[in-house]
């Protein structure tokens, strides 16, 4: 993994499921260069684990803190993770 990638694990309580999260998060990954994956939790809350620049990282939380149009978030707990893995891509995980 380059020195100049970070890789953060995200999740995103509220109402955030059944309301385009997802697909959203994939729009915003294609946006800002990230790759990882995001998928819904049994806890009803939505995980993204994302890696890339330190600046591309932030402007895609910035964006996912916002939600699409009928979502509500109500907490976002952010965590850098320590990793060896190198994501190729971002996909939507089920």
């Amino acid at each position: 993994m380059s020195d100049n990638l970070k890789t953060i694990q995200i999740l995103i309580s509220g109402r955030v499921q059944g309301v385009g999260f997802r697909y959203f998060t994939e729009s915003l990954a294609d946006k800002y260069p990230v790759n990882g994956y995001v998928k819904n939790t049994l806890d009803n809350r939505v995980e993204v684990v994302c890696q890339g620049e330190t600046e591309d990282i932030d402007q895609f939380i910035n964006e996912l803190r916002k939600g699409p149009a009928f979502s509500v978030i109500t907490d976002v707990n952010i965590e850098e993770l320590k990793t060896d893995r190198d994501y190729n891509s971002f996909e939507i995980k089920y």
